[in-house]
């Protein structure tokens, strides 16, 4: 190793690609486990009441059965990251959720902005290789305000030299709803066409139709949003079924997507239950199993994009 010369500043570390999330083919089969309040919610509605200590427990449990096979994990701040990045292997990068969450209990995310605790320039960022951001995307009078705020998160990822996650998630107006003007694809591709061209690293989007419907029309329908993406994209699962998440990748990957970035698909319906090690081991393993093998068959690998 040359050591700097007196009075000169040691050159930066290089930035990290994608490769950091990703399987040796370059495709990307990455956990979700950023939940908050929706994990609470999940938990009453399997009928158990839980604090930090279980949330936290939880999600390591996910953690040790899920993280030997992805190749991302995302935590959140308010669950003790650090654990996790002790917890991983080093086949799995570390992804830290950097959105504040406007969320009131039990109730869905109705907008979000950056947590200034995990932007700020000293901040501990538990070794994550990327930061994540949820924007809630609507046709409304914020909606210039909200690209501007993706624009923040993705230069500030890059000044503290990691990976950008942008993950849009398109909700319709009221107006929109009263007149039954909404289309969920078609705001799936306009949120695309307009902030995946602030170029952050991954753009993560919700799959077409939640992934209903005939198979030849959802493969179209990513494939039109596989056009709408600047850029590296995988799908979160949102919305979707369990029984129609594979399906709904397997879409996504012949629609140009280097994989999926997913939580609940995985791993929701383990909630609450008596032996949740047993039970991710049972259910969870064997799922993502299946996805990894349809993302390294199908899926376009990062740096193709």
């Amino acid at each position: 190793m040359t050591t700097p010369a007196p009075g000169t500043t040691p050159a930066p570390a290089p930035a990290p690609t994608l490769d950091a999330l990703a399987r040796p083919g370059g495709t990307l089969a990455m956990v979700a486990m950023d939940q908050r309040e929706s994990l609470r919610t999940m938990f009453v509605e399997a009928g158990t009441d839980v604090d930090h200590a279980g949330m936290v427990a939880f999600k390591t449990e996910v953690a040790r059965a899920l993280g030997p096979l992805a190749s991302g994990f995302l935590v959140d701040r308010e669950h003790e990251p650090g654990r996790f990045r002790d917890l991983l292997p080093a086949t799995c990068g570390l992804v830290l959720a950097a959105d504040a969450l406007e969320q009131e209990p039990g109730g869905p995310v109705e907008d979000t902005g950056l947590d200034e605790l995990v932007v700020a320039p000293d901040a501990d960022l538990a070794g994550a290789v990327a930061l994540k951001l949820l924007v809630v995307w609507r046709r409304d009078d914020r909606r210039e305000a909200r690209v501007e705020l993706a624009r923040r998160f993705v230069e500030v990822a890059a000044r503290r030299g990691v990976l950008s996650v942008l993950e849009p998630v398109v909700r319709a107006t009221p107006e929109e709803t009263a007149a039954g003007t909404w289309d969920l694809d078609a705001a799936i591709r306009e949120a695309a066409r307009e902030l995946s061209p602030l170029r952050p690293s991954l753009y993560k989007a919700q799959v077409p139709s939640q992934g209903r419907g005939e198979v030849a029309d959802l493969e179209r329908a990513c494939v039109a949003l596989g056009e709408a993406v600047i850029g590296p994209w995988v799908v979160l699962s949102q919305g979707v079924r369990h029984e129609a998440f594979l399906g709904a990748v397997r879409a996504a990957c012949r629609g140009g997507a280097s994989g999926f970035l997913a939580g609940r698909a995985l791993w929701s319906d383990v909630v609450g239950r008596p032996d949740v090690p047993a039970a991710l081991r049972a259910v969870s393993v064997a799922r993502l199993e299946r996805l990894v093998e349809v993302v390294d068959a199908e899926a376009t690998p990062w740096a193709r994009r």
